[in-house]
């Protein structure tokens, strides 16, 4: 087999890490409170007073979901110091990516590195890795602010859900991948606008957050918000994503994987040796 799907290693079955009851457990509250902390202005009105303390209260607890995560993959046998010195080795690179590309147009480098990681590692280690990432590379740029758990929700979850992609060898891993780049993008400037527009523009415009209004039409509201304002945002992360990914994809999961199977992340399959 020649070009790129021969040099990519294989990424059979049995190198796919298995997530371990408590990781999903975990992973699956996770994923709950950000639904809840994403979603709450379709159901309650600006006024109910969660919007004062609504950012304290998430920092308060994305952080303790983190170690949670983290916890439950070193308890499966999922992770060791290896793997943990290995996230920390990818957050400390994020954090150091993220102010060089300072978000200009959307153009942003850390997401592929965590999309990558999170398909190598796992879902658990891809969601510690995104949160991690964006609470460092805060305190470095002085970005710490109500809208940092926000932050590291959404860059959870796009390692996360990069760990759930189905199964793909050669150029259809990296054409899955890519792609999986461009609608992450997406979902995560769309979560970061909601996060904060029930209260970013004044009411008595169709792209304004109505109280009185059912969940449906805010949703059509906050589409309209969305399109107008964060578009070129939104494209421009995708578009970095997706080149970021044709073009370091090969080379990085080859060392990542490498790396993981160093670390005894992942067994060997004896059917079919794994590419060096």
């Amino acid at each position: 087999m020649t070009g790129l799907g021969a040099a990519l290693p294989y990424a059979g079955p049995r190198e796919r890490p298995a997530t371990g009851a408590r990781a999903w457990l975990a992973l699956l509250v996770a994923v709950a409170v950000g639904a809840v902390a994403f979603s709450w202005p379709l159901f309650l009105r600006p006024e109910s007073g969660m919007s004062a303390t609504q950012a304290p209260v998430m920092f308060a607890v994305v952080l303790p979901l983190v170690l949670a995560v983290v916890l439950s993959e070193l308890a499966g046998g999922r992770m060791d110091a290896k793997t943990l010195a290995m996230l920390g080795v990818l957050a400390a690179v994020g954090t150091i990516l993220r102010p060089l590309s300072a978000g200009t147009a959307g153009f942003e480098l850390i997401f592929f590195l965590m999309i990558l990681a999170g398909r190598v590692f796992g879902a658990g280690f891809g969601f510690a890795l995104g949160a991690i990432t964006l609470f460092t590379s805060a305190l470095i740029t002085s970005g710490v602010g109500p809208w940092l758990p926000y932050q590291m929700l959404s860059a959870g979850f796009v390692g996360l859900f990069a760990g759930w992609l189905p199964r793909a060898l050669g150029r259809a891993e990296i054409a899955l991948l890519a792609a999986y780049g461009m609608v992450s993008a997406f979902a995560y400037g769309w979560l970061m606008d909601f996060s904060f527009w029930p209260f970013a523009i004044g009411d008595g415009t169709q792209l304004s957050f109505d109280p009185a209004a059912s969940a449906l039409e805010n949703l059509h509201r906050f589409v309209l918000f969305n399109v107008a304002t964060s578009m070129g945002w939104n494209l421009g992360r995708a578009l970095t994503n997706a080149v970021m990914v044709v073009l370091l994809g090969v080379p990085l999961l080859r060392l990542l994987r490498r790396a993981a199977r160093r670390a005894s992340f992942v067994p060997a399959n004896p059917a079919r040796p794994l590419a060096e």
